[in-house]
């Protein structure tokens, strides 16, 4: 008759104890998600680019705002919509190729910024013009590259006024009018929206946590304030479009 080896039926024994006591908790663990992570690096960057920023969404009727439906035919006589921006971070603004005051200033401007951002595929600007029966695609592509304008995502359009005045005014409640007695003839805001990739305008917020909703156009970062003392926003909107690109 063999003899019982104890020392196998004690570590049996320890084994079944431990399955009967902490199994369960594992599982429980498991289904509450408590013990399921995935800490890799690449991971971890991952989550980081897709994490919503701090930036403000601008909200109407509590309705977070997107940018509208648009279709204009840009400075290559191509049609652009506001379809050709999705997944793309940019920058909005209304001039006119004739302006003789601000429109100079702006465009310096965001020459700047597309050269920040030149390595950057899915960033742009949309320029649309408040006079577009000067502005035919022609003049725009002659104005483009007297600028500089280099981003394949920069779109300077034109197309019907009226259409344009509604995308500006209601669209964007970037005030644009036709004036005679105004330089140049048109009078417009000099500020800039900010679009993340998903169409939404969105901003920074001011000292008192409410969004500043848009990004003042005129004054360079060299500059740093004008004659009546306003600080430049450039540098806050470059730090902006980082944050959106991140998302």
């Amino acid at each position: 008759m063999k003899k019982t080896n104890y020392s196998y039926i004690g570590i049996a024994f320890i084994i079944l104890v431990f399955g009967i006591i902490f199994i369960p908790r594992i599982i429980d663990r498991i289904s509450n998600k408590d013990i399921i992570r995935n800490e890799s690096r690449s991971d971890f960057a991952d989550d980081k680019k897709n994490s919503i920023s701090d930036l403000a969404f601008i909200e109407i009727n509590s309705v977070p705002k997107k940018v509208p439906v648009f279709s204009f035919t840009n400075q290559d006589g191509k049609t652009i919509t506001n379809k050709d921006y999705e997944g793309k971070v940019y920058v909005i603004e209304f001039f006119f190729t004739t302006c003789p005051t601000i429109c100079p200033r702006m465009n310096a401007n965001l020459i700047q910024i597309q050269n920040t951002f030149k390595d950057f595929e899915d960033f742009g600007v949309a320029s649309f013009t408040i006079n577009p029966d000067y502005d035919t695609p022609e003049v725009l592509k002659a104005y483009a590259e007297h600028y500089g304008v280099t981003n394949p995502n920069w779109h300077l359009m034109t197309g019907d006024k009226d259409t344009i005045y509604k995308l500006s005014n209601e669209g964007f409640n970037l005030y644009t009018a036709q004036e005679e007695d105004v330089a140049g003839g048109f009078e417009h805001s000099g500020n800039f929206a900010l679009i993340d990739k998903n169409g939404f305008i969105r901003s920074r917020k001011d000292d008192y946590g409410n969004p500043i909703i848009y990004y003042r156009g005129i004054i360079s970062e060299e500059e740093q304030v004008d004659d009546d003392g306003v600080k430049e926003e450039i540098s806050a909107l470059k730090a902006d479009i980082i944050k959106l690109l991140n998302e």
